[in-house]
Protein backbone atom coordinates (compact mmCIF):
# COMPACT_ATOMS: atom_id res chain seq x y z
CA UNK A 1 0.00 0.00 0.00
CA UNK A 2 0.81 3.67 -0.50
CA UNK A 3 2.50 5.72 2.59
CA UNK A 4 -0.17 8.19 3.26
CA UNK A 5 0.59 11.59 2.88
CA UNK A 6 1.83 13.70 5.89
CA UNK A 7 1.55 17.68 6.76
CA UNK A 8 3.53 19.00 9.30
CA UNK A 9 2.46 22.04 11.05
CA UNK A 10 5.28 24.37 12.30
CA UNK A 11 4.89 27.00 14.71
CA UNK A 12 7.90 28.87 15.82
CA UNK A 13 7.34 30.33 19.49
CA UNK A 14 9.52 32.92 21.44
CA UNK A 15 7.93 33.63 25.05
CA UNK A 16 4.11 33.67 23.52
CA UNK A 17 1.32 32.55 25.99
CA UNK A 18 -1.03 32.47 23.00
CA UNK A 19 0.96 29.67 21.69
CA UNK A 20 -1.68 27.43 23.87
CA UNK A 21 -4.78 28.82 22.12
CA UNK A 22 -2.91 28.23 18.45
CA UNK A 23 -2.70 25.08 19.35
CA UNK A 24 -5.55 24.20 20.67
CA UNK A 25 -6.99 26.10 17.23
CA UNK A 26 -4.83 23.39 15.21
CA UNK A 27 -6.49 20.36 17.05
CA UNK A 28 -10.14 21.37 16.83
CA UNK A 29 -9.85 22.28 13.35
CA UNK A 30 -11.17 19.90 10.44
CA UNK A 31 -8.13 17.81 9.05
CA UNK A 32 -7.56 16.75 5.45
CA UNK A 33 -8.57 13.38 4.74
CA UNK A 34 -6.37 11.15 3.62
CA UNK A 35 -2.85 13.00 5.27
CA UNK A 36 -1.39 12.28 8.42
CA UNK A 37 -1.00 15.67 10.04
CA UNK A 38 1.41 16.23 12.60
CA UNK A 39 2.74 20.05 14.64
CA UNK A 40 6.31 21.09 15.44
CA UNK A 41 6.93 23.39 17.79
CA UNK A 42 10.29 25.57 17.52
CA UNK A 43 11.28 27.27 20.82
CA UNK A 44 14.15 30.29 20.20
CA UNK A 45 14.55 31.16 23.84
CA UNK A 46 17.62 30.96 25.59
CA UNK A 47 15.80 28.30 27.93
CA UNK A 48 13.69 25.77 26.82
CA UNK A 49 10.68 28.43 28.06
CA UNK A 50 7.79 26.92 26.49
CA UNK A 51 8.74 22.91 26.59
CA UNK A 52 6.43 22.12 30.03
CA UNK A 53 3.29 24.25 28.21
CA UNK A 54 3.83 22.05 24.63
CA UNK A 55 4.42 18.82 27.23
CA UNK A 56 1.13 19.35 29.12
CA UNK A 57 -0.35 20.25 25.69
CA UNK A 58 0.53 17.30 23.38
CA UNK A 59 -1.08 14.68 25.91
CA UNK A 60 -4.28 16.38 25.56
CA UNK A 61 -4.33 17.57 21.81
CA UNK A 62 -5.22 14.84 19.33
CA UNK A 63 -2.53 15.61 16.82
CA UNK A 64 0.97 14.88 17.44
CA UNK A 65 3.40 17.54 18.67
CA UNK A 66 7.11 17.60 18.62
CA UNK A 67 9.04 20.30 20.50
CA UNK A 68 12.43 21.70 19.08
CA UNK A 69 14.81 23.74 21.07
CA UNK A 70 16.65 26.14 19.03
CA UNK A 71 18.24 28.86 21.29
CA UNK A 72 19.52 31.83 19.66
CA UNK A 73 16.75 34.42 19.30
CA UNK A 74 16.94 34.10 15.43
CA UNK A 75 13.72 33.55 13.74
CA UNK A 76 15.47 32.34 11.17
CA UNK A 77 16.87 29.57 13.19
CA UNK A 78 13.72 28.65 14.36
CA UNK A 79 11.73 28.16 10.98
CA UNK A 80 15.03 26.32 9.57
CA UNK A 81 14.57 23.75 12.66
CA UNK A 82 11.36 23.34 11.70
CA UNK A 83 12.53 22.17 8.39
CA UNK A 84 15.61 20.00 9.30
CA UNK A 85 12.60 18.33 11.73
CA UNK A 86 10.28 17.40 9.63
CA UNK A 87 9.90 15.02 7.01
CA UNK A 88 6.58 15.46 5.70
CA UNK A 89 5.45 15.60 1.81
CA UNK A 90 3.87 19.69 2.97
CA UNK A 91 5.00 22.19 5.84
CA UNK A 92 2.52 24.73 6.84
CA UNK A 93 3.76 27.67 8.78
CA UNK A 94 1.54 29.14 11.22
CA UNK A 95 2.15 32.14 13.95
CA UNK A 96 2.00 31.55 17.51
CA UNK A 97 -0.15 33.98 18.25
CA UNK A 98 -2.34 32.93 15.50
CA UNK A 99 -5.74 30.95 15.58
CA UNK A 100 -6.33 28.64 12.65
CA UNK A 101 -9.81 28.55 11.91
CA UNK A 102 -11.90 25.49 11.25
CA UNK A 103 -11.48 24.88 7.41
CA UNK A 104 -7.85 26.34 7.64
CA UNK A 105 -5.34 23.49 6.64
CA UNK A 106 -8.37 21.89 4.67
CA UNK A 107 -8.27 25.08 1.80
CA UNK A 108 -4.57 25.58 1.49
CA UNK A 109 -4.15 21.66 0.55
CA UNK A 110 -7.21 21.59 -1.89
CA UNK A 111 -6.00 24.53 -3.43
CA UNK A 112 -2.78 22.97 -3.23
CA UNK A 113 -4.01 19.89 -4.93
CA UNK A 114 -5.89 21.65 -7.43
CA UNK A 115 -3.16 23.99 -8.62
CA UNK A 116 -0.06 22.15 -8.22
CA UNK A 117 1.43 25.23 -6.59
CA UNK A 118 4.52 24.67 -4.84
CA UNK A 119 3.55 27.30 -2.18
CA UNK A 120 -0.34 27.99 -0.97
CA UNK A 121 -0.61 31.36 0.59
CA UNK A 122 -3.64 32.30 2.87
CA UNK A 123 -5.06 35.77 4.77
CA UNK A 124 -4.50 36.56 8.19
CA UNK A 125 -7.38 38.52 9.54
CA UNK A 126 -6.33 41.14 12.14
CA UNK A 127 -8.52 41.14 15.56
CA UNK A 128 -8.62 44.46 16.83
CA UNK A 129 -9.64 45.31 20.36
CA UNK A 130 -11.39 48.05 21.67
CA UNK A 131 -8.77 50.21 22.58
CA UNK A 132 -7.39 50.19 19.21
CA UNK A 133 -7.91 53.43 17.44
CA UNK A 134 -11.15 53.88 14.78
CA UNK A 135 -9.18 54.81 11.66
CA UNK A 136 -7.04 51.17 12.54
CA UNK A 137 -9.99 49.16 12.71
CA UNK A 138 -12.37 50.93 9.83
CA UNK A 139 -9.12 50.72 7.28
CA UNK A 140 -7.96 47.36 8.74
CA UNK A 141 -4.25 47.79 8.67
CA UNK A 142 -2.74 45.07 10.55
CA UNK A 143 -4.46 42.08 8.14
CA UNK A 144 -1.98 40.22 5.95
CA UNK A 145 -2.94 39.30 2.11
CA UNK A 146 -0.17 38.55 -0.46
CA UNK A 147 0.69 41.34 -3.27
CA UNK A 148 -0.23 40.48 -7.06
CA UNK A 149 2.27 41.92 -9.33
CA UNK A 150 0.83 41.27 -12.89
CA UNK A 151 -1.43 39.17 -11.84
CA UNK A 152 1.04 36.83 -10.17
CA UNK A 153 2.45 35.93 -6.28
CA UNK A 154 6.12 36.61 -6.55
CA UNK A 155 6.91 36.43 -2.84
CA UNK A 156 4.73 34.93 -0.02
CA UNK A 157 5.19 35.00 4.34
CA UNK A 158 4.77 32.62 6.96
CA UNK A 159 2.24 33.48 9.35
CA UNK A 160 -0.14 31.52 6.80
CA UNK A 161 1.89 29.60 4.20
CA UNK A 162 1.29 25.70 3.42
CA UNK A 163 4.80 24.85 1.03
CA UNK A 164 5.25 21.11 -1.17
CA UNK A 165 8.91 20.31 0.27
CA UNK A 166 10.44 18.10 -2.39
CA UNK A 167 9.91 20.49 -5.07
CA UNK A 168 12.93 21.56 -6.77
CA UNK A 169 12.49 25.35 -5.97
CA UNK A 170 12.04 24.15 -2.51
CA UNK A 171 14.06 20.99 -1.49
CA UNK A 172 16.97 22.22 0.39
CA UNK A 173 16.03 25.82 0.60
CA UNK A 174 16.59 27.51 4.06
CA UNK A 175 15.82 30.98 5.86
CA UNK A 176 18.62 33.40 5.59
CA UNK A 177 20.24 33.71 9.18
CA UNK A 178 21.38 37.41 8.22
CA UNK A 179 17.71 38.09 8.32
CA UNK A 180 17.31 36.24 11.12
CA UNK A 181 16.59 39.61 13.79
CA UNK A 182 15.57 42.00 11.01
CA UNK A 183 13.15 40.17 9.82
CA UNK A 184 12.15 39.60 5.99
CA UNK A 185 13.56 36.20 6.24
CA UNK A 186 10.34 34.80 4.74
CA UNK A 187 10.26 37.58 1.56
CA UNK A 188 13.52 36.78 0.76
CA UNK A 189 13.00 32.83 1.09
CA UNK A 190 9.84 32.99 -1.20
CA UNK A 191 11.17 35.43 -3.53
CA UNK A 192 14.26 32.79 -4.13
CA UNK A 193 11.59 30.33 -4.41
CA UNK A 194 9.60 31.84 -6.92
CA UNK A 195 12.70 32.94 -8.92
CA UNK A 196 13.52 29.30 -9.10
CA UNK A 197 10.32 28.86 -10.57
CA UNK A 198 8.11 28.08 -7.77
CA UNK A 199 4.33 28.62 -8.40
CA UNK A 200 2.94 30.96 -5.66
CA UNK A 201 -1.25 30.03 -5.46
CA UNK A 202 -3.67 32.02 -2.66
CA UNK A 203 -6.36 30.23 -0.88
CA UNK A 204 -8.85 32.79 -0.14
CA UNK A 205 -10.69 30.63 2.33
CA UNK A 206 -7.52 29.38 4.24
CA UNK A 207 -8.06 31.67 7.21
CA UNK A 208 -6.28 32.21 10.26
CA UNK A 209 -6.97 34.89 12.87
CA UNK A 210 -4.49 36.75 14.58
CA UNK A 211 -5.05 39.09 17.94
CA UNK A 212 -3.40 43.03 17.67
CA UNK A 213 -2.32 43.88 20.89
CA UNK A 214 -2.00 47.18 22.62
CA UNK A 215 1.25 47.13 21.83
CA UNK A 216 1.21 47.20 17.76
CA UNK A 217 -1.91 49.49 17.89
CA UNK A 218 -0.23 52.48 17.24
CA UNK A 219 0.83 54.65 13.97
CA UNK A 220 4.31 54.33 15.48
CA UNK A 221 4.18 50.56 14.93
CA UNK A 222 2.96 50.62 11.68
CA UNK A 223 5.35 52.82 10.50
CA UNK A 224 8.23 50.87 11.52
CA UNK A 225 7.07 47.95 10.18
CA UNK A 226 5.66 49.76 6.88
CA UNK A 227 9.65 50.84 6.55
CA UNK A 228 11.61 47.53 7.57
CA UNK A 229 9.35 45.75 4.70
CA UNK A 230 10.13 48.68 2.34
CA UNK A 231 13.79 48.11 3.21
CA UNK A 232 13.79 44.15 2.39
CA UNK A 233 12.26 45.04 -0.81
CA UNK A 234 14.74 47.39 -1.67
CA UNK A 235 17.75 44.85 -0.82
CA UNK A 236 16.02 42.35 -3.04
CA UNK A 237 15.95 44.88 -5.82
CA UNK A 238 19.20 46.06 -5.44
CA UNK A 239 20.46 42.48 -5.25
CA UNK A 240 18.99 41.93 -8.99
CA UNK A 241 20.46 46.11 -10.10
CA UNK A 242 23.20 47.41 -10.94
CA UNK A 243 24.60 50.67 -12.46
CA UNK A 244 21.47 52.21 -14.34
CA UNK A 245 19.19 49.86 -13.04
CA UNK A 246 19.38 50.86 -9.35
CA UNK A 247 19.96 54.27 -10.50
CA UNK A 248 16.10 54.02 -12.19
CA UNK A 249 14.69 52.02 -9.00
CA UNK A 250 15.97 55.09 -6.65
CA UNK A 251 14.31 57.24 -8.98
CA UNK A 252 10.92 55.47 -9.18
CA UNK A 253 10.89 55.08 -5.17
CA UNK A 254 11.39 58.56 -4.41
CA UNK A 255 8.74 59.30 -7.12
CA UNK A 256 6.54 56.76 -5.43
CA UNK A 257 6.89 58.14 -1.80
CA UNK A 258 6.93 61.76 -3.31
CA UNK A 259 3.20 61.00 -4.39
CA UNK A 260 2.19 58.83 -1.25
CA UNK A 261 2.92 62.21 0.69
CA UNK A 262 1.42 64.49 -1.44
CA UNK A 263 -1.71 61.94 -1.96
CA UNK A 264 -1.77 62.03 2.37
CA UNK A 265 -1.61 66.03 2.13
CA UNK A 266 -5.01 65.99 -0.07
CA UNK A 267 -6.62 63.47 2.20
CA UNK A 268 -5.35 65.00 5.56
CA UNK A 269 -8.92 65.32 7.07
CA UNK A 270 -9.62 61.43 6.13
CA UNK A 271 -7.69 59.30 8.50
CA UNK A 272 -8.22 55.76 6.87
CA UNK A 273 -6.74 57.79 3.30
CA UNK A 274 -4.04 59.80 4.75
CA UNK A 275 -2.84 57.27 7.22
CA UNK A 276 -2.57 54.66 4.21
CA UNK A 277 -1.19 56.88 2.23
CA UNK A 278 1.29 57.92 4.48
CA UNK A 279 2.76 54.16 5.04
CA UNK A 280 3.00 53.84 1.58
CA UNK A 281 5.08 56.27 1.42
CA UNK A 282 6.85 55.56 4.65
CA UNK A 283 7.22 51.58 2.84
CA UNK A 284 8.72 53.61 -0.68
CA UNK A 285 11.53 55.83 1.92
CA UNK A 286 12.36 51.72 3.00
CA UNK A 287 13.16 50.57 -0.40
CA UNK A 288 15.48 54.02 -1.03
CA UNK A 289 17.23 52.91 2.42
CA UNK A 290 17.11 49.48 1.47
CA UNK A 291 18.71 50.55 -2.17
CA UNK A 292 21.32 52.68 -0.61
CA UNK A 293 22.78 49.13 1.48
CA UNK A 294 21.33 50.95 4.94
CA UNK A 295 21.31 48.47 7.78
CA UNK A 296 17.73 47.30 8.14
CA UNK A 297 15.91 47.65 11.50
CA UNK A 298 15.71 44.97 14.04
CA UNK A 299 12.60 43.54 14.72
CA UNK A 300 13.40 40.03 16.57
CA UNK A 301 15.57 39.10 19.35
CA UNK A 302 15.07 42.12 21.48
CA UNK A 303 14.98 42.00 25.21
CA UNK A 304 11.91 41.28 26.80
CA UNK A 305 10.28 39.60 23.82
CA UNK A 306 10.12 38.73 20.11
CA UNK A 307 8.28 40.17 17.49
CA UNK A 308 6.65 38.24 14.98
CA UNK A 309 6.54 39.14 11.07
Amino acid sequence: MTEMPSIDICVCTFRRRELADTLQSLAAMDLPAGYRIGIVVADNDEVPSAAELVSVLADELSLEVRYVHCPARNISLARNACLDASSADFVAFIDDDEKATGMWLKRLVETAQATGAEVVLGPVKARYGTGAPGWMQVGDFHSTYPVFVRGEIRTGYTCNALLRIASPSIAGRRFSLERGQSGGEDTEFFDQVFGAGGRISYAAEAWVEEPVPASRASFRWLTTRRFRVGQTHGRLLGAKRSGVGRFGELVRASAKAGYCFAAAGLTALQPVSRNRSLLRGVMHLGVLSGLAGARELRLYGKEGGQDAA
